[in-house]
């Protein structure tokens, strides 16, 4: 080394790192032809941890705190170097700060639907989105599989591997949670807990602490979620179907009525045909609320009726079940419990 070359050199006293924005997990000290000298000043602090690197390969980890440099603070760089006893100064190394504070709000969500087994409704294909935030806990591990000797690494760069992580094990929290897709929406603590409980592991694989994660929303396709409002709608009506189907007849006659009475939708014979219509319509629903409202008065006459049934009313009223069977109006289910019903008026 010459005198010139000497003197340009420049001698490093105090290593720290102030980090300027956010989403930065690993830099590196700037070294160029610089050396450190004995006795140099080590800075690292709170959220932060910092790693010397002795030609590519991990030496001392200092946590928070200061330290003066020397052959008791650097034991395994003085055992790389063969330092033993005596500081060999100045000397070069690899410097490599890293940020251990939380890295929140990061976004993960299905960019398409992801199928899935549900005890309800068999196979459901649903969306899910939300947050979710980690932190770096091991910075050797991290150093070794993911940032190398980077200048910079930062949060963007490990987005989309990280999401993936997260959506691949979707499946695998909603057969562990139990949680029909139906309870989903409110049991998304539940959830959530369940996604980051089956997604840690991964992510300590890679140096990384997942701290949170949380569920925005779930949800299924537009196709599939008619399919589904169209079944909660018959669930919500259950056994009075009966009334809905005469309160929808009851709503839509007028409108019947009213279009085919000449009133701008139609004339003619079709109007009054469709006039009639609505009028034999009403007339129907009228009677079958009738019906109704006299069963309960008649369902005596009628019990006794049909225990005074003769076996060859019996006979004739099975075959006529069996004809509606072997058209289609009456189930197998239907049929069965009809005539083990009258058979043991036989008995």
């Amino acid at each position: 080394m010459g005198l010139f070359d000497f003197i340009k050199k420049q001698f490093i006293d105090v290593l720290e790192w102030t980090e300027d924005g956010n989403g930065v997990l690993a830099w590196r000290y700037p070294m160029a032809d610089n050396e450190i000298q004995n006795g140099a000043v080590l800075t690292v602090r709170e959220s932060q941890m910092a790693v010397f690197i002795n030609e590519g390969q991990i030496a001392d980890v200092f946590g928070p705190g200061r330290y003066t440099l020397s052959t008791q603070t650097l034991p395994v760089l003085t055992y790389l170097r063969n330092w033993d006893k005596l500081f060999a100064s100045p000397f070069k190394s690899d410097v490599i700060f890293f940020s251990t504070r939380q890295q929140i709000d990061q976004r993960w969500g299905t960019q398409q639907p992801v199928t899935l087994r549900d005890k309800d409704f068999g196979a459901v294909r649903l969306r899910a989105f939300g947050n979710y935030s980690y932190r770096l806990a091991d910075p050797k591990l991290f150093f070794k599989e993911i940032s190398g000797t980077r200048e910079r690494y930062g949060v963007e760069d490990l987005d989309g591997q990280l999401r993936g992580l997260l959506l691949q094990h979707i499946s695998d929290a909603v057969a562990q949670s139990g949680v029909p897709f139906l309870d989903l929406a409110a049991n998304q603590v539940e959830f959530a807990a369940q996604i980051k409980a089956v997604s840690a592991p991964e992510f300590a694989k890679l140096g990384l602490s997942l701290d949170s994660v949380t569920l925005q929303n779930v949800s299924l396709p537009e196709e599939l979620q008619k399919i589904l409002d169209q079944k909660i709608g018959m669930g919500m009506i259950g056994q009075n179907i009966g009334q809905f189907m005469q309160y929808q007849t009851a709503q839509a006659i007028p409108k019947f009525a009213e279009g085919g009475g000449g009133h701008g939708g139609g004339s003619g014979i079709a109007g009054d045909a469709m006039g009639l219509g609505a009028g034999v319509a009403l007339g129907q629903v009228l009677a079958q609320n009738l019906a109704q409202g006299l069963a309960p008065q008649q369902a005596a006459p009628v019990a006794a009726a049909a225990q005074a049934m003769s076996p060859d009313q019996v006979m004739a009223t099975l075959e006529k079940l069996a004809d509606l069977k072997a058209k289609g109006i009456l189930t197998e289910e239907e049929f069965s419990a009809k005539k083990a019903e009258l058979l043991r008026k036989l008995v």
